[in-house]
C-alpha cells in the first residue's frame, strides 16, 4: 500500500457557520453528514445486462491503508486567509505529496461528497450494466433534497443511476443505488430500511479498507445525520480512489449528458460542479472533476481535480460559507500548483 509521505504547506482557514439548505434539525456535536445541493437532471444510455456480483480489486493507488499524513519539518508556511473554510487541502498523487493543508483532521459533515463512496461501493460489487429498479426507497430521501428526477417503477442501468447521483447530485438516485446493491448481495426481499442499513455497513467497511480511518457514514446520500462525519484527510483518500474507477472518472468530468433509461424514459443532467461549466464564471479547462456538496452541517464543499502537464492534483475544501467561496478558494489552491 502506498503511504502518503507529505510535504504540507499550511493555510489558515477560519471556521465558518454552516450554510443552511433545507435540512432537518438535530445539530451534530462533533460533525454530521450532508446532502448535496440541488441540481438539474440527466441519465445514461441503456444496454440490457443481468445483475452481476463480481467484485473488483482495489487498485494500488487506493490501497492507502491506515496511514498518517506527515508534515515535512521544513515545509513552507503559506496562508490563504480568504475565503474562510473549515478545512482545505491539495494533494498530488504522482508525488504522493500533500502540497497544502489546513485542519485536515478536523471532523466535518461529508455532504454529497459521500456519493463518491456510494458509487465506489456499488461498483465494487455490481456490474455497471446491472439493471436497477427505482422503488419505495424514494420515500426515505430528505425534504428539500437535490434530486435527478428518477421515479418509482423506472428501470436504469447502475451506471445511469450513478451518473444522476454524481452529476446532478441526486439523493433519489443514491437511495436507489443503495437499495438495489444491498438486495442483490443479500436478500431481495429485505425492507428499504434494512437495505439502506446493510449498504451503509458496506460503505463503512469499504472506507476502512481504503484507509479512511477518520470517517463514519450512516446515509448513502450524505444527508446530515447523527454520527456521520469525515475529514479532509479522508476525503483526499476517497477522491484518490474514485479517480481510479473509470465509471466514476468518466462521469465526474462531464458537464452535460443525455441519457436513455433502460425502461425507455430519457433525461438530461447537468453537473453541479461549476468549474466544468464552459459558460460559467468559474470554468477551468484543466478541471477533470469531481464532486460538490452542501448541507447545513457541512457548509459548501468541493472536491476538485486538475490536470496540468500530465499530472493530477486533487483539492478539498469543506465548510465554506457559500458556493461562491468554495470555488474561489479552490481556484486559489489551483493557482498554487507548481509550474
Amino acid at each position: 500500500p502506498a503511504v502518503l509521505s507529505c510535504m504540507i504547506l499550511f493555510c489558515s482557514c477560519g471556521v465558518t457557520t454552516d450554510e443552511v439548505t433545507a435540512i432537518p434539525t438535530m445539530p451534530v456535536p462533533t460533525s454530521a453528514a450532508s446532502a448535496a445541493e440541488p441540481s438539474e437532471t440527466t441519465v445514461t444510455s441503456a444496454s440490457e445486462t443481468a445483475a452481476s456480483s463480481e467484485e473488483t480489486t482495489l487498485t494500488a493507488a487506493s490501497e492507502t491503508s491506515a496511514h498518517e499524513l506527515h508534515t515535512a519539518p521544513d515545509a513552507e508556511m503559506i496562508k490563504i486567509s480568504e475565503p474562510s473554510c473549515r478545512a482545505a487541502a491539495m494533494y498530488c498523487p504522482a508525488d504522493d505529496t500533500l502540497l497544502y493543508a489546513d485542519n485536515i483532521h478536523v471532523r466535518t459533515a461529508p455532504a454529497s461528497l459521500t456519493k463518491l463512496l456510494t458509487a465506489s461501493v456499488a461498483l465494487k460489487y455490481l456490474s455497471p450494466d446491472t439493471v436497477c429498479t427505482v422503488g419505495t426507497e424514494q420515500s426515505m430521501i430528505g425534504e428539500g433534497s437535490s434530486i435527478c428526477y428518477v421515479r418509482p417503477g423506472q428501470e436504469l442501468l447502475l451506471s445511469d443511476l450513478i451518473t444522476g447521483m454524481l452529476m446532478a447530485s441526486g439523493n433519489d438516485a443514491a437511495y436507489a443505488v443503495a437499495v438495489n446493491t444491498a438486495r442483490a448481495l443479500d436478500d431481495p426481499n429485505m425492507s428499504d430500511e434494512d437495505a439502506v442499513s446493510f449498504f451503509c455497513g458496506l460503505m463503512n467497511d469499504f472506507a476502512s479498507e481504503i484507509g479512511m480511518t477518520e470517517s463514519h457514514f450512516t446515509t448513502p446520500d450524505g444527508w446530515d445525520s447523527e454520527d456521520q462525519y469525515t475529514t479532509a484527510a479522508d476525503l483526499i483518500i476517497l477522491a484518490g480512489y474514485a479517480m481510479t474507477v473509470p465509471e466514476i472518472s468518466s462521469i465526474t468530468n462531464v458537464y452535460e449528458k443525455d441519457v436513455v433509461y433502460y425502461s425507455g424514459e430519457s433525461n438530461t443532467w447537468h453537473n453541479s460542479n461549476k468549474l466544468l461549466d464552459p459558460d460559467g464564471v468559474y470554468y477551468r479547462p484543466d478541471v477533470t472533476g469531481l464532486k460538490t456538496g452542501t448541507t447545513e452541517n457541512a457548509g459548501s464543499c468541493l472536491i476538485a481535480s486538475f490536470e496540468q502537464d500530465g499530472r493530477t492534483y486533487i483539492t478539498v475544501v469543506v465548510g465554506c460559507s457559500s458556493d461562491d467561496d468554495r470555488y474561489v478558494l479552490t481556484l486559489k489552491l489551483a493557482d498554487m500548483i507548481p509550474e
